[in-house]
C-alpha cells in the first residue's frame, strides 16, 4: 500500500504548523446489512480547544511506545508503529481491544486492561505481552492518509483504518475530557445530518461516510483512496456545513496565523468574502475554485468584505478582474470609506440587511455591525443553520488585536455580547483557524478573557502603572517580549475603554491614574 504523502504535500506541509503523526479507525458492524454496516464516530467534547464539537472517528496522536509494539503481518515499522497508535487509541477512547486473544476476555477483563493502561501501571505493549494478546495488521485496513491543512492551530498527518467491532464488544465513551458521546450509526444517515447542518465535521469524516454509503462492494479501498486528499494533500475546499465552504489562503497577516479564510456561501446563488491574498498563486488558486463553482451550475452574486484591513481585502481586485468586472463588491459604509481609491465598493451593506440566497438549502445571511476589531465589521448570521460568520471577532487562531483607533474596545466588548445572544449559534467561521464548533464556549471564553485583562490592567494603574508599557511588563507576563509592541496596542484599548467607563483619566502629560486615586477626579 502507498502511504508516502506526495512532494506537493510535503512541500504544502511546510507552511504553518508541522504536523504530528496520528492515527483514526474508521469502527464497523456488519448489523442486519453486511452490504451496509454501520460505523462508529464519536463527538469531541466543547471544552476542547481544537475541534471542540465537532464528530469525528475515534483516534489520536502517535505515542512514543507505539513504535514498541509488535504487529505482525507487517513488514513496514512506520505502518506497524502507526497500527499499534490506532489499536491503543481505540481502547483508550471507546473501550475496543482489536488484538488477537482478546475474544476470552470479559468486558471486565477489558475494563480491569484499561485501567492498568489509564493508571499507567503498563504501557500498551506491556499490556499487551502480559496478557498473551497481539496485535496483526490483517485486522486494519488502510484507506488514507489526511493532512490537516496549514491554517490550523494545530496540525496532524493521520492514518486512517477500516476495522470491524470484535463480537461481544460494545464501543462505550466515557464522557471524559475529550468526547461527549459516541453512536452507531448508517453512514446515509450521518450524511443526512450533515445535510441538515445538525452536525459539524471534517473533510476526511465526510469523505468516508459518503465512501461507506455507496456499500461495501468491491473496490472499497481504492474508492477511499481515490482523491488526492487521502494521500496527504492538504484540503484546500473545505466545506464544514452544507452551502459553507471555507477557502484558506495564504495572507500577511499577524502571527501565529498565516492563512486568511475566505468563504463561499451559498449552495445555487453564492457570495464571495473576504477574498484575502494578495499573492497572485493564491489568487489564481480561488479563482480555480470559483470557476469550479461557476462550472457545476452556480452564479456568484457579489463579493462581500467583512472589514478593511489588508489580510481580507488583498485579493478583491484580482478576483473583480477575473469574473470580468461583472460582480459588485459589498461593504459596510465606513469599510468602504477608508478603502476609497483603492477598491471600489458599489453598494453598502446595513445592520439587519437580510441577504437572500436561493437553492437547496436556501440560505439566509443577516448583516450585523458589529464594530470594535474595525469601525465598518460586519458579521454574518444564517439563524437556520445557527451558522455564524465572524470575521475578525472571533478567530479559530490565536487571538484578536484590538488597535485604536480603528480599535475601539467598548464597542468591540458590546459586539460580543451581541452574538453571545444569538438564539441558535452552532458554529463559527472565524477569519483564521478552523471552524468553531463550541461557539458559546469559545465565546464567553473571549469576554472571560477580556475582562480578566482589563481587571489586571486597572489594578496595574491603581498600583502605580501610568503608561502602556508599563502594564505590559506587570500583566502581560504570559507573552513573549517579542509581542510586547502589540500588547501595548491592546492595553491602549483597554485604558480608552476604562477612560469611557470613567474608572481612569488621562493626565496631562500623557499617563494614565486611576479615578479613585485621582482627588481631582468627579
Amino acid at each position: 500500500m502507498s502511504t508516502n504523502p506526495t512532494a506537493e504535500a510535503q512541500t504544502t506541509a511546510t507552511l504553518g504548523v508541522t504536523p504530528k503523526d496520528a492515527a483514526a479507525v474508521i469502527l464497523l458492524r456488519a448489523g442486519t446489512d453486511s452490504a451496509n454496516p454501520e460505523v462508529f464516530w464519536v463527538r469531541r467534547s466543547e471544552r476542547m480547544a481544537f475541534l471542540g464539537g465537532f464528530h469525528a472517528f475515534p483516534g489520536g496522536q502517535l505515542d512514543a511506545l507505539d513504535a514498541e509494539t509488535p504487529v505482525e503481518n507487517c513488514e513496514d515499522p512506520e505502518a506497524g508503529a502507526m497500527i499499534a497508535c490506532a489499536a491503543r487509541e481505540l481502547f483508550e477512547e471507546i473501550n475496543v481491544l482489536i488484538a488477537r486473544g482478546a475474544e476470552v476476555l470479559t468486558k471486565g477483563q477489558r475494563a480491569s486492561l484499561l485501567d492498568d493502561l489509564e493508571s499507567e501501571r503498563m504501557t500498551f505493549p506491556q499490556l499487551l505481552r502480559h496478557y498473551g494478546l497481539h496485535l496483526d495488521a490483517t485486522d486494519f485496513t488502510f484507506v488514507g492518509r489526511w493532512v490537516t491543512p496549514p491554517f490550523s492551530p494545530r496540525r496532524f498527518d493521520t492514518w486512517f483504518f477500516l476495522a470491524h467491532c470484535p463480537a461481544k464488544q460494545e464501543p462505550h465513551v466515557t464522557g471524559d475530557a475529550e468526547l461527549d458521546a459516541g453512536e452507531w450509526t448508517k453512514a446515509e444517515e450521518a450524511i443526512a445530518r450533515w445535510q441538515r447542518s445538525e452536525v459539524i465535521t471534517v473533510p476526511p469524516v465526510l469523505h468516508a461516510l459518503k465512501t461507506l454509503a455507496e456499500g461495501l462492494t468491491e473496490n472499497l479501498t481504492e474508492r477511499f483512496l481515490s482523491v488526492s486528499q487521502a494521500h496527504g494533500v492538504p484540503v484546500r475546499r473545505i466545506e464544514f456545513r452544507p452551502g459553507f465552504i471555507c477557502f484558506p489562503v495564504r495572507t500577511p497577516t499577524k502571527p501565529p496565523a498565516t492563512h486568511t479564510n475566505c468563504y463561499l456561501v451559498g449552495s445555487q446563488e453564492i457570495v464571495i468574502i473576504d477574498p484575502a491574498s494578495p499573492d497572485e498563486e493564491e489568487q489564481q488558486a480561488l479563482a480555480s475554485c470559483v470557476d469550479d463553482l461557476l462550472g457545476e451550475g452556480r452564479k456568484i452574486r457579489e463579493i462581500i468584505l467583512t472589514h478593511l484591513h489588508p489580510d481580507h481585502i488583498g485579493g478583491v481586485n484580482a478576483l473583480v478582474q477575473h469574473l470580468g468586472g461583472r460582480v459588485s463588491v459589498a461593504a459596510h459604509q465606513l469599510t468602504a470609506e477608508a478603502l476609497d481609491g483603492s477598491i471600489r465598493v458599489d453598494r453598502f451593506i446595513e445592520d439587519e440587511e437580510i441577504i437572500e440566497l436561493e437553492g437547496e438549502p436556501r440560505l439566509s445571511l443577516r448583516a450585523m455591525h458589529t464594530p470594535g476589531h474595525a469601525r465598518g465589521h460586519l458579521c454574518f448570521y444564517e439563524e437556520a443553520t445557527g451558522a455564524l460568520i465572524t470575521g475578525d471577532n472571533i478567530v479559530g487562531l490565536g487571538s484578536v488585536l484590538i488597535d485604536p483607533p480603528e480599535g475601539n474596545m467598548r464597542d468591540y466588548m458590546r459586539s460580543l455580547e451581541r452574538l453571545r445572544t444569538l438564539p441558535h449559534l452552532t458554529v463559527l467561521f472565524g477569519a483564521h483557524g478552523p471552524a468553531i464548533g463550541n461557539p458559546r464556549v469559545k465565546i464567553d471564553e473571549y469576554i472571560a478573557h477580556r475582562t480578566e485583562r482589563e481587571a489586571k490592567i486597572l489594578a496595574a494603574v491603581r498600583e502605580g502603572a501610568d503608561t502602556p508599557a508599563e502594564i505590559v511588563a506587570r500583566v502581560y507576563t504570559d507573552v513573549h517580549p517579542k509581542a510586547h509592541a502589540m500588547a501595548e496596542r491592546a492595553v491602549l484599548a483597554h485604558l480608552e475603554k476604562l477612560e469611557a467607563d470613567n474608572l481612569v483619566a488621562l493626565r496631562d502629560d500623557g499617563c494614565y491614574i486611576a479615578n479613585d486615586t485621582n482627588p481631582s477626579a468627579s
